[in-house]
């Protein structure tokens, strides 16, 4: 058929559109290669590429961490090397995995199935090494080096581990190391923290986890065409930063010296639970704390046993709980300390206190409270229907505070709190320093409590009960606090009325070898006199030379005077009403 006008000229549009088209496809490929070669061969990007057209990866250079040593410059946390396995998941097919953690596990002696529960276990990214292993041997882990082709994914890490030679003697103190958690990781990312990252977990190594952690490094390495690092290829690094150098307040010797002493005397009593502290009253140093039992921290560092740790924290003695900072128990006549300063500082009237019968005025008191005043030590104090009574074996007729004390007289206390009130109670308990942290340098601190009516009504919906205020005097009922806090108010009577800080560690040392004092810090000046504090000094003094601390006095004939307070909450087998028996 003879072509028309109309058919020539479709024929020519569409020969202009391929000719357009493929004009269009051209100048594409053109400009792409362009761009392709500006990028590959005029540019270069730290971390995109090299000048020769060679991948790079910032990679993290960890920081060394910080050592730890006693006052006396022995070692208590150091490195040594040791040997991680680690599974990328992007570079382990999936249909390998099982096959892989068998491997691993006969290697490993391991369940594979726990190495599986890691890989698969892992929140963060596929293109980050979990950790399968840790402590690893040497021959095991050149082993697997040298076999990493049938163990896609797989690497070993040259890695630190602490190590902590003198073991119990200073686990609570010290603490331990571990794996990042998922909430630290959230609270540290920002500081330049990885998933992979070793961080304090408890003691020091928590609290002081910023200073001994350091600073990381980083460097550029070139990558093959599979995306792994080249070894040796290098193109900038960022040196590493250590961790700073903490130096405590306690030396071994004087911590040995308190936990053989303090083993010693719960052998005696044929209890396993009890605590030692010292303190510089001048300054709030620590000398020595012994929380017992204690346990080992270098089962920690090692890689502690599910079996292992979960003895641990079944253990009714808790081991791991550092008693001296976090456990909280009635401070019992220890607490008559407070009472004591109030009823001098403050002088209550001896009258009947007000809605009282005024048949119940104070027996042998009148005016007001001194430290001359007399008030009568007898059986029990009666409350309406309820009998308070004085502790076993306790102390009868009148006694002054001097004998109050010397005696531990609950019944002269009861009386002196009734006179005090709480109010005026809790305001000298806060003064003290109790119902609040000490803001010691080690991790999970507890507060205490001290009862105020505010805290009993939000409690029980109710104020404190008249006969609740004498518990309180002597340290019973709600009262609790931690040893520490007990020690660090009997520290600021016998410095005559400073709160200090207490702390462990000493001094710090940084990369660069300076060393700076950890600066003695002042929580509180006592709003009470001279005079009370010494009035109070003298009573805690007749504690000893009353002998109620039996051959403590004898200790003068060696130039050492010794004054303090003894104090023993309720314990012991409940009566038929569930009452537990009083003690001094």
């Amino acid at each position: 058929m003879k072509a028309t006008f109309y058919d020539q000229l479709a024929d020519f549009k569409n020969i202009y559109r391929f000719g357009a088209f493929g004009l269009a496809v051209v100048v594409g490929m053109a400009a792409l290669g362009a761009r392709m070669f500006y990028l590959q061969l005029l540019t270069s990007a730290p971390g995109g590429g090299t000048a020769n057209g060679a991948a790079t990866a910032l990679e993290s250079i960890p920081s060394t961490r910080g050592l730890i040593y006693d006052a006396a410059g022995n070692v208590l946390a150091q490195n040594v090397v040791s040997y991680a396995i680690t599974v990328t998941p992007s570079d382990l097919p999936l249909p390998q995995e099982q096959l892989v953690a068998q491997r691993l596990g006969s290697l490993l002696n391991a369940n594979p199935i726990d190495i599986e529960t890691k890989i698969d276990g892992a929140t963060g990214s596929l293109y980050v090494p979990v950790t399968v292993a840790e402590n690893v041997p040497v021959d095991v882990a050149r082993f697997i080096q040298e076999n990493t082709d049938s163990l896609p994914g797989v690497a070993v890490v040259v890695q630190q581990r602490r190590q902590y030679p003198t073991g119990p003697l200073f686990g609570e103190l010290i603490g331990y190391t571990g794996q990042i958690t998922a909430d630290q990781y959230g609270q540290m990312a920002s500081q330049g923290y990885s998933q992979s990252d070793i961080v304090g977990q408890n003691g020091l190594e928590a609290s002081y986890e910023t200073a001994l952690h350091g600073t990381p490094g980083s460097q550029y390495v070139a990558l093959d065409d599979a995306g792994k690092p080249i070894p040796g290829l290098v193109t900038a690094n960022t040196a590493q930063i250590p961790g700073e150098t903490l130096h405590l307040t306690i030396s071994t010797k004087e911590q040995a010296y308190a936990q053989e002493a303090l083993q010693w005397g719960l052998n005696a009593a044929g209890v396993t639970r009890g605590v030692v502290i010292v303190e510089n009253p001048q300054n709030g140093q620590v000398l020595a704390m012994v929380s017992l039992p204690s346990y080992n921290d270098q089962l920690f560092a090692d890689g502690i046993s599910n079996t292992d740790f979960q003895n641990l924290l079944s253990d009714p003695s808790q081991p791991l709980l550092n008693k001296a900072i976090a456990a909280q128990y009635a401070p019992g006549s220890t607490f008559k300390l407070v009472t004591g300063t109030a009823g001098l500082q403050d002088q209550p009237s001896c009258s009947s206190p007000p809605g009282t019968d005024p048949t119940d005025a104070f027996d042998y008191c009148s005016g007001n409270f001194t430290s001359s005043t007399t008030l009568l030590a007898q059986p029990y104090i009666q409350i309406g229907a309820y009998k308070f009574n004085e502790w076993e074996g306790g102390p009868r007729g009148p006694l002054d505070i001097f004998g109050g004390v010397a005696y531990s007289s609950d019944t002269f206390f009861y009386q002196l709190a009734q006179m005090v009130g709480i109010d005026r109670l809790t305001y000298w308990a806060d003064q003290y320093g109790f119902g609040k942290l000490t803001g010691v340098d080690l991790p999970f601190e507890a507060t205490g409590i001290v009862p105020t009516d505010a805290w009993k009504f939000a409690n029980s919906s109710a104020d404190m009960y008249t006969g609740e205020i004498l518990q309180a005097g002597i340290g019973q009922g709600y009262d609790a606090s931690t040893p520490l806090q007990l020690l660090n108010a009997y520290c600021a009577l016998a410095n005559g009325g400073t709160l200090y800080q207490p702390h462990v560690v000493g001094s710090i040392t940084d990369a660069q070898d300076n060393t700076t004092p950890v600066p003695t810090t002042v929580l509180n000046k006592l709003p009470a006199s001279q005079q009370t504090l010494e009035t109070m000094r003298l009573a805690m003094r007749s504690v000893v030379t009353t002998r109620h601390t039996y051959n403590l006095v004898d200790l003068g004939a060696l130039g050492v005077n010794v004054a303090g307070k003894t104090g023993t909450a309720e314990f012991g087998e409940k009566d038929k009403y569930g009452r537990l028996p009083y003690h001094e």
